[in-house]
């Protein structure tokens, strides 16, 4: 993200300056007016210059106002952190609230028809095919077996750096390991970011991180529409981003297809119904695009809520001690009978569902620790109507 912000032009400086003219200008006369508003915690133009600390910045505005605006010359933006509000939007008024035109355009690009960027019947189409396909026994195995699996390479990891003596950036290795998990369920490949051993898989993983960075920024940059249409600076970055992960993804998908259809292929076995792309062709059909932006929006969803909240509950285990204590003992009073496995990929492959159901400290930790770290902790809505 520094890089971005770095790049800014010094037209780009004079056309805000301009535009924060302009805003002063509209402050002025909206203070002569009668209409009472929320306060106003800044402009656009904040948020871009301290884009390298957004979140830390964000969260110095709610806490001093709960609710504020944001504004910018085309558009103002409310922003909430009142518990009673929150529910409103989310709950009690949810049809009200929903990506709509704005959020759609800028995500579009990348995420497509997926499920993080478009409202109505494709929402609703799309909700209800996930949550059918994890009620399902045979992927919810599946998952629980890849995850288990993939842990076990992240804790082998992370012992052999500690008997080194190394340092590690542990929030880097979630992400991978969280990655690795996602898409070997939403594909059934094995793509093993961890150890780098796939190129092409690699490549993937950058672009997916560089496309998902200047989506972000796509939100604080005035010009980015303008950049698209000449392809230059951060969008011509999306675009090669988008290149290649269309190229990697689109080759998996004919693959896996043309492996559905061979015509030996007996598609009531389990192992043919274990990841989601071989259960959607079964459901949906063929069209690419569409089985394309289903399987990157769960990617998303799936890698960085993972990860950003393993990063998150590492901290606060760090600074408190004494609930780390108590976790690894509930661990091993829960999993006593798993002491004489001979490493840790044996252990990890027989922990029983029992003993992470009996893990309630631990589950105790992790909630308190999605409490105070939200693992999405911005979530853009429009409203559609004053009612």
């Amino acid at each position: 993200m520094d890089n971005f912000q770095s790049s800014i032009s010094m037209t780009d400086t004079i056309l805000s300056l301009l535009l924060c003219g302009f805003i002063v200008h509209l402050l002025t006369k909206e203070l002569n007016g009668k209409k009472r508003y929320h306060p106003i915690g800044g402009t656009i133009f904040n948020q871009l210059f301290n884009f390298h600390r957004l979140h830390h910045y964000m969260t110095d505005l709610a806490g001093k106002y709960r609710t504020y605006r944001l504004i910018s010359p085309f558009k103002n933006e409310i922003y909430t952190s009142d518990p009673a509000n929150v529910e409103y939007i989310l709950k009690t008024n949810f049809d009200n609230y929903g990506k709509g035109w704005y959020n759609y355009n800028i995500l579009k690009d990348l995420l497509g028809d997926g499920i993080f960027a478009v409202d109505g019947d494709k929402w609703r189409e799309q909700r209800k095919l996930s949550s059918h396909d994890f009620s399902t026994r045979i992927l919810r195995d599946f998952s629980t077996a890849v995850f288990k699996k993939d842990v076990a390479k992240l804790a082998q990891i992370l012992s052999e750096a500690a008997s080194a003596n190394k340092t590690v950036d542990i929030q880097d290795l979630f992400l991978k390991a969280s990655l690795d998990s996602i898409f070997r369920v939403a594909f059934g490949v094995e793509l093993d970011s961890m150890s780098g051993s796939n190129e092409e898989g690699k490549k993937f993983s950058d672009a997916f991180d560089n496309a998902n960075a200047v989506l972000i920024w796509r939100y604080v940059d005035i010009l980015w529409k303008i950049k698209r249409a000449l392809s230059i600076g951060s969008e011509a970055k999306l675009r090669d981003n988008i290149r290649t992960i269309d190229a990697f993804v689109y080759k998996l998908i004919h693959r896996k297809t043309e492996q559905m259809n061979k015509p030996e292929t007996d598609l009531s076995l389990p192992w043919k119904k274990e990841d989601i792309l071989s259960r959607l062709l079964q459901i949906t059909g063929t069209d690419p695009k569409y089985l394309r932006d289903i399987i990157l929006n769960f990617i998303l969803a799936g890698r960085d809520t993972t990860a950003i909240t393993l990063s998150w509950f590492i901290y606060v285990l760090c600074k408190y001690p004494h609930v780390q204590g108590k976790i690894a003992q509930e661990i091993k009073e829960t999993t006593i009978e798993k002491e004489n496995a001979t490493d840790i990929m044996d252990f990890a492959a027989n922990v029983s569902e029992d003993a992470f159901e009996k893990m309630q400290y631990l589950h105790a930790a992790l909630t308190e620790t999605l409490r105070i770290y939200p693992a999405v902790p911005v979530d853009a809505k429009i409203c559609f109507s004053d009612v």
